[in-house]
């Protein structure tokens, strides 16, 4: 095993943009639980008569696509192609998001369910700081997955790469068969994973939890080599490439079956909302294991990527101009 690997600091001015050329020549396929980020903005002046509350006088309102519909914005945002294959209602809510999905040219296939309402997370704003969230979901039926099992196992020839975004929403009722699948056509499988046990995302190239998630299954570590005991352990057990835990600020570590582990630490910058940072992980390594890129280099890509979008305020992206910029910055 080889323990607390660092990637060397080597100049990646040449790498990371020539990886990015390449990211724009090939197709990305998401496939995961999608819902419509709503964010009511205002101020606050006094508290509620009725409850020691605040009292926000809202006068800002916005929509973004949340869960795997902010994963694929984050691939169509790197440059590659993007098509997203998910279950939402037969609503309003489902109108708006694929009005925001096909404004980012994003090749957006989802499967309405009458009796379904499309998840919606609310997120009330107020001076930059998110004073409560609210959250909108009901159970999606067994047909709908069916229905989505059938759409990505006709379509997942025509891509590069497979990213599966499960919030735990109900919507992945086959996400073994999608994994087999993707194995058995030689596409890498990006799983960012929920949930009490793994064993459902057994073959995947690779899991992307956060150290919460991650500590869930696998139980709490005190230390690197204790993480590292764990990842490997659990890459062994369920047969996967790898197992990378995020870590907030103490950055990302990544963990081979082969006994590879590589630590990278987070970029020191001012942290403004880590909302959708993990999306933003997980489309970038999709990205780069499309092009077949080393996993140092997706790593590094994740990590800038990721860097510049805690520094927006709700789901966003990085593009690659700013990835170019802090790049550029970094190595001045």
């Amino acid at each position: 095993m080889i323990t607390g690997q660092r990637i060397p600091k080597r100049t990646r001015r040449n790498v990371l943009p020539q990886l990015l050329e390449k990211i724009a020549r090939v197709r990305v396929l998401v496939a995961g639980d999608v819902m419509l980020d709503r964010y009511w903005y205002g101020d606050v002046e006094r508290i509620s008569p009725e409850a020691p509350v605040p009292v926000v006088a809202v006068t800002q309102a916005d929509e973004r696509p949340g869960g795997a519909a902010n994963v694929a914005q984050n691939v169509r945002t790197l440059g590659a192609h993007c098509s997203l294959f998910s279950i939402c209602g037969d609503d309003r809510e489902a109108d708006n998001l694929e009005r925001l999905l096909g404004q980012a040219d994003i090749d957006c296939r989802l499967h309405r369910d009458k009796l379904l309402n499309t998840t919606v997370k609310l997120r009330v704003i107020s001076r930059h700081q998110q004073l409560i969230r609210i959250d909108f979901d009901s159970p999606v039926s067994k047909d709908a997955r069916v229905k989505l099992l059938d759409t990505y196992l006709k379509h997942l020839p025509e891509h590069d790469a497979v990213i599966v975004s499960d919030y735990g929403k109900g919507g992945l009722g086959y996400i073994q068969e999608m994994i087999q699948a993707a194995r058995a056509a030689s596409r890498p499988v990006v799983v960012d994973p929920k949930g009490d046990e793994y064993s459902g995302y057994r073959g995947a190239s690779l899991i992307t939890p956060n150290r919460k998630e991650f500590e869930r299954v696998a139980g709490r570590f005190h230390d690197d080599r204790d993480l590292e005991k764990k990842g490997i352990a659990m890459a062994r057990d369920l047969d996967l490439a790898g197992v990378l835990v995020t870590r907030g600020e103490q950055g990302m570590s990544l963990m081979m079956q082969d006994g590879k582990v590589i630590h990278i630490p987070a970029r020191a910058r001012e942290v403004f909302d880590v909302t959708g940072a993990g999306d933003t992980v997980i489309a970038a390594i999709g990205c780069a294991w499309a092009v077949g890129s080393k996993m140092e280099d997706a790593l590094q890509l994740a990590n800038m990527a990721a860097g510049i979008v805690v520094g927006k305020l709700g789901a966003a992206t990085a593009s690659p101009a700013e990835i170019i910029h802090e790049l550029s910055t970094q190595e001045a």
